[in-house]
């Protein structure tokens, strides 16, 4: 928020990570019930919406219980979005879309002929929230791991070796200024970019 930062999604668990031991799953679980027990009033008093992607229905009812109390005390808060992707993955949401898209072409509610980028967006999880500007990826792998796919086509990305418990306020702000200073062309040239810079200078 000190950054006017509007938009936020945080990778929490992905649905590849159910497959790791099931004690650390449980405790990965104890800790997303103790945190959103423990952060809501902070939401609340900051003006944060907490939203999620991904697929819910895969959480124990303890846990689907205590996140959707917490989504709805922040429903109304427009300061910030905080998106937790949670049990994601972005190859099960874009066969997700996929799948809604057919069903609309096979009920008649939407031509195939008719299906843009812009029209397949709106089947995402993410319909509702401006692809990112950029991606931090923590920990020192150099690999997106299911992460945004769609979304991210357009996003600068930034790795770094520190791990997210270690990653701090003023290394996050790095990122910004490293961030800041690269040149986001979206299939143009360097001079159009320019060209278009100094236009809306004028």
């Amino acid at each position: 928020m000190e950054a006017g930062i509007r938009y936020l999604t945080l990778y929490a668990f992905s649905i590849e990570n159910w497959n790791r031991p099931q004690a650390e799953v449980q405790a990965l679980m104890g800790l997303l019930i103790k945190s959103l027990r423990e952060e809501t009033a902070l939401l609340m008093q900051q003006g944060i919406r907490l939203r999620v992607i991904g697929d819910t229905d895969s959480l124990a009812p303890d846990v689907r219980g205590e996140l959707e109390d917490t989504l709805r005390q922040t429903e109304a808060n427009t300061r910030m979005d905080m998106i937790l992707a949670l049990s994601y993955g972005a190859r099960w949401e874009i066969t997700q879309a996929a799948r809604r898209v057919a069903e609309a072409v096979r009920s008649g509610r939407l031509e195939a002929g008719c299906i843009t980028e812009e029209t397949f967006g709106r089947y995402l999880c993410t319909a509702e929230i401006p692809d990112p500007d950029l991606l931090i990826r923590t920990s020192g792998e150099i690999r997106i791991s299911n992460f945004l796919l769609w979304q991210i086509a357009y996003s600068e990305l930034y790795f770094t070796p520190v791990l997210w418990p270690d990653f701090t306020k003023e290394m996050f702000f790095e990122a910004i200024v490293n961030y800041q200073q690269r040149q986001r062309r979206f299939g143009k040239t360097s001079s159009q970019v320019t060209g278009e810079g100094k236009g809306a200078a004028r």
